[in-house]
């Protein structure tokens, strides 16, 4: 099963870190999310975007966990490979982030 299936996403960016929020859709699936979104999970599946030994320095995942609203905050550094202003990626923002995250079979 796709994680889509259990939560939908919500992205935001500051610098060269994204913010991607996972809501689980029912707050009965919200220990199934912990159990199965590791911040170290997380990290290897985004590091896939990147082609081998081309991953930005500094790219790391921390997880939080917000058990009052059934979601998870992954907060990514390093992704977004200077930023706004500085990045020539088509995703400068990391929009998309949270919509591959969602892809992430659980």
């Amino acid at each position: 099963m796709k994680l889509r299936q259990l939560a939908h996403a919500r992205t935001g960016d500051k610098g060269d870190t994204s913010n991607i929020s996972v809501i689980a859709y029912r707050h009965d699936d919200y220990e199934r999310l912990c159990a199965a979104l590791s911040a170290a999970r997380v990290q290897a599946y985004l590091a896939g975007l990147f082609e081998a030994g081309d991953v930005p320095p500094g790219f790391q995942v921390r997880r939080y966990e917000l058990p009052g609203v059934a979601a998870l905050n992954f907060v990514v550094t390093g992704v977004l490979r200077g930023g706004v202003t500085r990045s020539l990626a088509l995703d400068a923002h990391g929009k998309t982030l949270g919509s591959i995250l969602l892809d992430l079979d659980v």
